[in-house]
């Protein structure tokens, strides 16, 4: 049976009850990897001392999924889906809580799912379990959800009318301390004889589930920055963006209440800067843990017609690794390696940072001489190094038929005695 999540429930904030901060996880034993294809979300057990994935089942969300988040309990994993995409419309849109086994990492439905107002290409749930965060790119829009204390989704928490959003918010995110959120909008490169969308960096407190501005961060207004992800270090005031639309990595300061109005440094997300294809972008990025090195992504998806088949042009299809310096935090490159995939959209790293997978979303035809393969989506899987560099395993090919590996993660198991 699933137990409280949180503590006993207070006086009601904002529509929700007032529970006390969740209870720190147990120290994890093991790690499951859940990936999806369209609307099936698969669980994988994860060996890191043979660096493999072993199948183990699979839950059906209402639409194809679009972005998972752990409770920091470890008990729950909340997903957001929609039958909507890029250039599909569709109108079914949810969030939905999945009971995560302590033992095994299978997944089971914990309550209905909860009808969202449109697809939600990001979410995340804040540092004390209580809230799941929820950003919409299209149209412009947030949305904050109660966690009840057996993990349930509870009331959508009311907002500000006049909360400023950006244009295309693509991520939403609790900083450390769990009193501000950074939301991420991404805006858009100049198309079709329509000007440029600037970014934007938003921070804004977080109260009892309502946020309320604090400072937007647009260098050059925004223009020529097009951030999509970001994280944060695990000690210092450092947060580490990553900008698709630039393929850049820059380094901001979070005190406080401000973050800094400019990047602290940027440096190129790719292993080759000057050879700079189409459709060159990056796109998660992640801190390990203990702070020593940042890991960004880089997709390249250009691609051009041979013998009646469209072929991949080239590009970087790498995870660059940033060793941090210790008292600046800059960022300096010491590696980008190859995921033998295309389009990696997600990565993780499994409970003991030992291992580093990540999912390309679909396949590729890649032209050799005048031979064509069709390279499958992929998970590909790295082992983690001393000094946090990267060292290919193996890939393990996905069919994804007409869908997409849109999301992929690990949980660590809590230890059970």
């Amino acid at each position: 049976m699933l137990g409280a999540l949180v503590g006993a429930a207070g006086a009601s904030l904002a529509g929700c009850a007032s529970p006390s901060p969740a209870a720190p996880a147990a120290a994890a034993t093991k790690t499951a990897l859940y990936r999806n294809v369209g609307d099936v979300l698969e669980h994988f057990e994860v060996d890191a001392d043979a660096a493999t994935l072993t199948r183990r089942g699979v839950v059906r969300l209402p639409a194809g999924l679009q972005y998972a988040w752990p409770h920091p309990s470890r008990q729950v994993l909340y997903a957001t889906s929609s039958n909507r995409g890029s250039d599909l419309p569709g109108e079914v849109h949810h969030l939905s809580a999945l009971r995560i086994d302590p033992v095994t990492g299978a997944l089971q439905a914990l309550g209905a799912p909860v009808p969202l107002k449109a697809r939600s290409i990001h979410m995340s749930v804040d540092r004390e379990g209580h809230f799941v965060l929820v950003a919409y790119s299209e149209p412009a829009g947030v949305s904050v959800h109660c966690i009840e204390a057996d993990g349930r989704i509870g009331d959508e928490v009311a907002q500000p009318a006049a909360l400023q959003l950006g244009i295309y918010p693509h991520q939403i995110l609790a900083a450390p301390g769990n009193r501000k959120v950074l939301l991420v909008s991404r805006g858009h490169n100049a198309h079709g004889g329509k000007p440029e969308d600037p970014g934007v960096l938003h921070l804004l407190r977080f109260e009892n589930g309502v946020l309320t501005p604090l400072q937007s961060v647009a260098p050059n207004g925004g223009y020529g920055f097009g951030p999509r992800h970001l994280d944060f270090h695990p000690t210092q005031p450092w947060v580490f963006v990553s900008l698709e639309r630039q393929n850049r990595l820059d380094v901001f300061q979070l005190d406080g209440e401000r973050l800094s109005s400019a990047p602290l440094f940027s440096r190129s997300t790719l292993g080759q800067p000057d050879q700079v294809r189409p459709r060159q972008l990056p796109s998660a990025i992640h801190v390990h843990p203990n702070g020593s090195v940042v890991y960004v992504a880089n997709r390249g998806l250009a691609t051009e017609p041979f013998n009646g088949r469209n072929v991949f042009q080239g590009g970087e299809n790498t995870i660059s690794v940033f060793a941090i310096h210790p008292r600046t935090g800059e960022p300096t490159l010491i590696q980008s390696i190859d995921t033998r995939a295309y389009h990696v959209r997600t990565f993780a790293l499994d409970a003991s940072s030992r291992l580093l997978v990540a999912a390309s979303i679909a396949p590729m035809n890649v032209r050799e001489g005048d031979r064509v393969t069709a390279v499958p989506a992929r998970l590909s899987v790295f082992r983690v190094l001393a000094d946090g560099r990267l060292e290919f395993v193996r890939t393990y090919g996905v069919a994804t038929e007409k869908n997409f590996q849109w999301w992929m993660g690990m949980v660590g198991l809590p230890a059970v005695t």
